[in-house]
C-alpha cells in the first residue's frame, strides 16, 4: 500500500467524525419518529398554530362585540329574542295549533246549532206529547 498524505489523513478524519455524528443524528430522529410519527407533530403543529390564531380571532370579535353592544342595546336584546325563539319554536308552534284549534271548534258548535232554535226546556217538555201522540 502507498503512503497517503498527511492532509488526506486528516481529511479523511473529519469525515468520519462528520459520518458518526450524522448516523448519531439519524439515530435520534429514528427514534423520536417512533414515538411520535411525522402526521401527528405535522397535525399537532398545525392544531397548535391554528388554535392559537383562532383564540386570537376570537379574541378581537369580542372586543369588537363588547363595544358594539355598549352602543346598541336594543339590536343585542332583539337578537336574543329571536334566539330564545327559534330555540323554543316546536313548543310556540304547538301553543298556537292548540289556540287555533280551539277556536276552530268553537266556531263549528256555533255553526251547528242555528240562531232561532229552542232553548232545551221547551225541547224536552214537547218529547212526552209527541211519545203519547204516537201511541194513539
Amino acid at each position: 500500500m502507498t503512503a497517503l498524505p498527511p492532509s488526506f489523513l486528516e481529511d479523511r478524519a473529519l469525515r468520519d467524525a462528520a459520518r458518526a455524528v450524522l448516523e448519531e443524528d439519524i439515530a435520534r430522529l429514528r427514534a423520536s419518529l417512533d414515538e411520535q410519527g411525522v402526521a401527528s407533530r405535522v397535525s399537532s403543529s398545525v392544531s397548535t398554530t391554528v388554535t392559537s390564531r383562532i383564540k386570537a380571532g376570537a379574541g378581537d370579535v369580542l372586543a369588537q362585540a363588547k363595544a358594539s353592544a355598549a352602543d346598541n342595546p336594543g339590536i343585542i336584546a332583539l337578537v336574543i329574542g329571536a334566539i330564545l325563539l327559534w330555540l323554543m319554536r316546536g313548543t310556540v308552534l304547538d301553543l298556537i295549533e292548540t289556540a287555533l284549534e280551539g277556536e276552530d271548534e268553537a266556531e263549528g258548535d256555533a255553526a251547528l246549532t242555528p240562531a232561532d232554535a229552542q232553548d232545551t226546556d221547551d225541547v224536552g217538555a214537547s218529547l212526552p206529547e209527541t211519545i203519547e201522540e204516537q201511541a194513539a
